[in-house]
């Protein structure tokens, strides 16, 4: 039986081709149809092309014509990335696309962190997406607003950095997880928190820490820990109806935590406006124990 798909000949010729930043000026100088410019994608990108995370894949450019001459279809962020970055990457070029197949382009749904991380086998792939995520955020823009395309983070760095810490976060998981039913913080912060704080001072006394957030017995007044506990579920910004989000969370948890390594008390927990995001505190090994002073 005779097939009614379009002929090789008549369908656009992929080959892949090593764009350079001059190339890609000349591209987008050709440009036919596209979509307005969004410079938050254009940075995204060209900061995977400077960490060295751009990868030849199926998504590339499309012309109209040959690449020596036809008009630019499709991938004009790609193309300005590459010239933000001041980098030449391998790309496919999709030479002899139909202009008219602009209207159906990227409209299928983007694969998400979670989706990545399925085929690790992890059982809570949504959980370690999202705490994976907000480690690397707290590391890269702690100041900047935690949504939006400056926010995201590609699947290819998720897979990475899971590979590099699987334990640790599959450890920070059980705990996120665990301490989310003691305080009032999601799952995702406390196990962010947890390995952030954790990953400081990777000799602090972590069970003592534990063990009086989940028993709550026998806390003094003044202890962090009891603070911590101490804040309601449903804590509301000063002023607002506006509850905390989850890096405003991952800020209480880590204060409290500097507080109980500092041995300093702590009555009520908050933060105040503008308070940037604080760091953990670091807690080095000292002749065979941890630097932590007595309790409080």
């Amino acid at each position: 039986m005779r097939s009614n798909v379009s002929s090789l000949k008549e369908d656009p010729t992929p080959r892949p081709v090593t764009i350079t930043p001059e190339l890609a000026e000349d591209l987008l100088s050709r440009t036919a149809v596209n979509r307005r410019l969004d410079m938050g994608v254009v940075d995204f990108l060209a900061e995977t092309i400077r960490r060295g995370e751009w990868q030849l894949t199926h998504q590339g450019i499309a012309l109209d014509g040959p690449l020596e001459s036809g008009s630019l279809v499709d991938g004009q962020h790609r193309l300005y990335a590459i010239i933000k970055a001041d980098t030449a990457v391998r790309i496919f070029v999709f030479e002899g696309l139909s202009r008219s197949a602009f209207s159906v382009l990227d409209t299928g749904k983007r694969r998400s962190g979670a989706d990545a991380l399925s085929q690790t086998g992890e059982k809570y792939v949504t959980l370690f997406s999202s705490t994976i995520r907000h480690v690397i955020l707290f590391k890269t823009v702690p100041e900047l607003p935690w949504s939006g395309i400056r926010a995201r983070v590609t699947n290819d760095r998720t897979l990475k950095e899971y590979n590099a810490n699987t334990e640790r976060y599959r450890d920070s998981i059980a705990v996120g997880r665990n301490l989310s039913k003691q305080i009032f913080t999601t799952p995702t912060a406390a196990a962010a928190g947890y390995f952030l704080t954790t990953e400081a001072a990777p000799f602090a006394p972590v069970e003592e820490w534990i063990d009086g957030l989940v028993s709550g017995a026998n806390l003094k007044a003044g202890d962090p820990r009891l603070a911590l506990l101490k804040v309601p579920r449903d804590p509301r910004r000063r002023g607002t109806k506006k509850r905390f989000d989850s890096k405003e969370q991952m800020a209480i948890y880590i204060k409290a935590w500097n507080s109980w390594v500092e041995n300093e008390a702590v009555v009520n927990l908050r933060l105040k406006k503008g308070e940037k995001m604080p760091i953990p505190i670091e807690l080095k090994r000292a002749n065979g124990t941890s630097e932590r002073r007595s309790e409080i």
